[in-house]
């Protein structure tokens, strides 16, 4: 097979022609430019372009595959002369389907929970050393990929709902096709992608037409919208298996999951991460694993990266940062680490940062999203509404927005960084949440001296 990547250097389109090198394809790649880790990645398996820019003389009639990333635009002159030739064009998704046709494909999809509920799998096939092929979006901890392709007789993938390429605008998980489908729930959070719920919730719709006959829908019933949906799109020709939280119990800051009698101390916690572990087992249960192989896997998963991570801690104080930053994720982060820590005075910093969080119109979304917490600040940098061409974020918009008693929201991070300074942090967890860096601090520092 020879295969060529039109913008080679995402993240993820990179990997995905390190794993199609490594299995014996003809691999080559072009894009404009590429950033680290991708750069060295791609040099290190010599596959990295001879020069920088769109190459159309190498498109020619004997490549098997296009594969467009996101990054390439419909006006791409090697796309372009790919079209012309007739050649088999395909966005990520659909070629990652065209490698796993002959596979049982497991695929979670959902508006939160997707990457843990992946990793979750992954990390329980391997623990009990399945043989398995994986799509995810996030580096874990002992897999050097987050795609990886071989004669595997499975593939585990995280189904984004986001579009597949610049001249297929259908989501990711339109293309994919499984026989056995998680949704981990439905909360409507990138209005610059979905400009109304209804559109939004018409792409779930549309997943579940593409579950393979014969197969099952694994789904948070716990989730009204999700539930409701489920009902109104009823195939008489797939399996359902609905999930909320399971049986468990907290002491002593530590979570014991039981399921079917199978008990284990787990290293995550909050009510997410247990429902997304039970979608875990489901999905598992499907391809013969039993609840107490997969209780004993799933006692060492120690999450996915960014989702709860700690940062530094000491006896009386726990420093996390999280990727939350939609408001279903925001909520269930501050919520879970509440009740894992009932008696410890909770802050949560969360940093508005993409283009929904930053829009004025979205604000009413994040009402109680930090209910839980002590102390809650709102930061959002002037630099960052810049950046994206954004107009200014009202202070009182926001205020209004999160609708809570006593918030803080600070747009300079000169002024965050001297409210930390001033703070005691004794008997507390503070929670960072964002997908930026706070216009810059070193957040990371900050949380090693306060625990030190």
């Amino acid at each position: 097979m020879r295969v060529h990547f039109i913008s080679i250097g995402g993240s993820v389109m990179h990997q995905l022609a390190i794993a199609l090198k490594r299995k014996g394809y003809q691999v080559s790649g072009t894009d404009d430019e590429i950033f680290e880790p991708s750069r060295t990645n791609l040099m290190n398996e010599g596959i990295f372009p001879k020069q920088m820019g769109w190459q159309p003389d190498l498109i020619t009639k004997d490549i098997d595959a296009i594969i467009l990333g996101m990054h390439a635009r419909q006006d791409n002159p090697e796309l372009l002369k790919a079209v012309e030739l007739g050649l088999k064009i395909y966005s990520f998704p659909e070629y990652i389907y065209q490698e796993s046709r002959d596979k049982k494909r497991i695929v979670v999809g959902g508006s939160h929970g997707k990457t843990t509920t992946t990793s979750m799998i992954m990390h329980v096939l391997r623990y009990l050393q399945k043989d398995f092929d994986y799509l995810v979006g996030a580096k874990l901890a002992g897999f050097d990929q987050s795609v990886n392709i071989t004669n595997a007789p499975v593939i585990v993938c995280e189904g984004d709902e986001y579009p597949a390429s610049a001249i297929e605008r259908k989501p990711k998980f339109h293309f994919l096709f499984p026989h056995i489908a998680i949704l981990t729930g439905i909360a409507w959070d990138h209005i610059n992608v979905f400009p109304t719920f209804d559109f939004y919730l018409e792409q779930f719709k549309i997943f579940i037409q593409k579950i393979e006959a014969g197969g099952i829908l694994i789904y948070n019933s716990s989730d009204p919208v999700l539930d409701q949906l489920v009902k109104e799109c009823h195939r008489s020709d797939i399996r359902y298996q609905a999930y909320a939280v399971p049986e468990h119990r907290i002491a002593d800051g530590k979570t014991t999951v039981t399921i079917e009698g199978n008990s284990s101390v787990l290293m995550v916690f909050g009510n997410h991460n247990l429902m997304n572990l039970y979608a875990a087992y489901y999905a598992c249960a499907e391809i013969g694993i039993g609840a107490s192989d997969f209780v004993r896997a799933i006692a060492s998963f120690t999450g996915a990266s960014k989702r709860l991570e700690i940062m530094a801690k000491n006896d009386n104080c726990i420093v996390y940062r999280d990727f939350a930053h939609a408001p279903s994720k925001v909520k269930a982060t501050i919520d879970a680490v509440k009740q894992q820590y009932p008696d410890r005075k909770l802050i949560g910093i969360l940093e508005l940062h993409t283009f929904s969080s930053l829009n004025e119109q979205f604000m009413k979304e994040y009402n109680g999203a930090l209910s839980k917490a002590d102390i809650a600040i709102v930061f959002y940098s002037k630099h960052a509404l810049a950046l994206k061409q954004l107009p200014d974020l009202p202070y009182e918009k926001v205020v209004a927005g999160f609708n809570q008693k006593g918030l803080l929201v600070m747009n300079n991070k000169n002024q965050l960084a001297e409210w930390l300074e001033k703070q005691h942090f004794e008997n507390a967890n503070i929670v960072l949440m964002s997908s930026g860096n706070y216009d810059g601090l070193d957040m990371l520092t900050f949380a090693k001296q306060i625990t030190h």
